[in-house]
């Protein structure tokens, strides 16, 4: 990870980040009247601002709700209590989907299903850009959406036909649209599907299973009007196939590492049925891809850390407002307001949308998950 050191623009975001920053802790302050939930406000608030204009690296805003949760929350042994908080088996689960896209792509899995879809497409566009999304959205279910798009974009850049302006921009706007939706599928796609399963665990469980019967039809579903849209606004020229023999293929450490992802996957699924939970199977899978040498110690580094911190604050940030009574006070303001639950979430999507669209989608969901339970 580069150092932050930018010159003017990252003074831009930090000023309009400070900005934001103490306009949403003054308004804590002062129309909040409980002090305990009015300082955890302007904490979120202050948090929320470095994480939405991405002042600073994504796990600082983690790292001031650790240090100074203790002194919004008067508590007997506060940091050992608050440490609790984002001790969540969500971390253990995303920690093996990071660990299986290091090593899917240090064996080139990626590679060889970018060439698969090359190799599919035959000389049709449209068929060329339905398995560039298919392939995308599949590799951004387990591994890192920009890892995925950026690899997918890359295997198919030398493709003949590659070179037309206008392929290349169907192709370029497929893929992150794919990527995009792909990482709905699972629950270890995106670090929102974490925070969800995080904050909604207190009232509901949601298992592996539970979110791709509704995750995977979901990115089918909106894959497919995203793919029709794009293939049938121009007319695209026919795509030169590539050689036969072309393409890279798995060698035998490959192959492992796509037999113990699919002894994964197969347990995720099943865990309705044999009870043992996603985040055990994840960290055994981790285990196993370290012990059997398919990843080495310094891929320990490749991890993104900073995704796992990023959801750690946001299920901490949660906490704190449950534990402030910040929560009860934003509920009991909708309640005043006399919106219906229709007009709640309502108002919940939009928010999430608009919020999404500019910024990121993490921190996004970090603000908007806690306010919606």
């Amino acid at each position: 990870m580069e150092p932050y050191a930018d010159t003017g623009p990252g003074f831009l975001r930090m000023g309009i980040a400070g900005a934001f920053a103490i306009f949403g802790a003054g308004a804590c302050l002062v129309l909040i009247g409980d002090p305990t939930a009015a300082r955890a406000g302007a904490l979120v608030a202050v948090c929320l601002a470095l994480w939405l204009f991405e002042a600073v690296p994504p796990f600082v805003p983690t790292l001031l709700i650790l240090s100074l949760s203790p002194l919004v929350i008067a508590s007997d042994r506060p940091m050992a209590g608050m440490m609790t908080w984002m001790a969540d088996p969500v971390l253990a689960l995303f920690f093996g989907g990071l660990a299986l896209g290091v090593a899917a792509q240090r064996h080139g899995i990626d590679g060889v299903v970018a060439g698969a879809v090359a190799r599919g497409a035959r000389g049709s566009p449209r068929r060329l850009l339905a398995l560039a999304m298919v392939g995308t959205a599949g590799l951004s279910m387990w591994m890192s959406n920009i890892a995925a798009a950026a690899m997918m974009l890359a295997a198919l850049a030398p493709v003949g036909a590659a070179r037309d302006d206008r392929l290349r921009r169907m192709l370029a706007l497929g893929i992150a649209i794919a990527a995009n939706l792909g990482g709905m599928g699972t629950p270890i796609g995106t670090g929102p599907n974490g925070i969800a399963i995080g904050s909604a665990g207190a009232v509901q469980a949601v298992t592996f299973a539970h979110w791709m019967a509704f995750g995977v039809p979901l990115v089918a579903a909106a894959g497919a009007v995203a793919w029709g849209l794009i293939a049938f606004s121009q007319r695209l020229p026919a795509v030169a196939p590539p050689e036969p023999d072309s393409g890279r293929r798995l060698d035998r450490r490959g192959f492992l590492v796509v037999a113990l992802a699919s002894a994964a996957a197969a347990a995720w699924m099943s865990e309705p049925w044999h009870g043992v939970s996603a985040a055990v199977v994840a960290l055994a899978l981790a285990a196993a891809l370290f012990a059997s040498g398919l990843l080495a110690p310094r891929d320990l580094a490749s991890i993104d850390w900073s995704t796992l911190l990023l959801v750690a604050g946001g299920l901490g940030m949660g906490r704190l407002l449950e534990q402030a009574g910040l929560q009860a006070w934003i509920s009991d303001q909708v309640a005043d307001a006399s919106l219906s639950p229709t007009a709640v979430l309502a108002l919940l999507l939009a928010a999430a949308a608009g919020l999404a669209a500019v910024l990121s989608t993490t921190a996004a969901a970090t603000l908007l998950i806690p306010l919606a339970m």
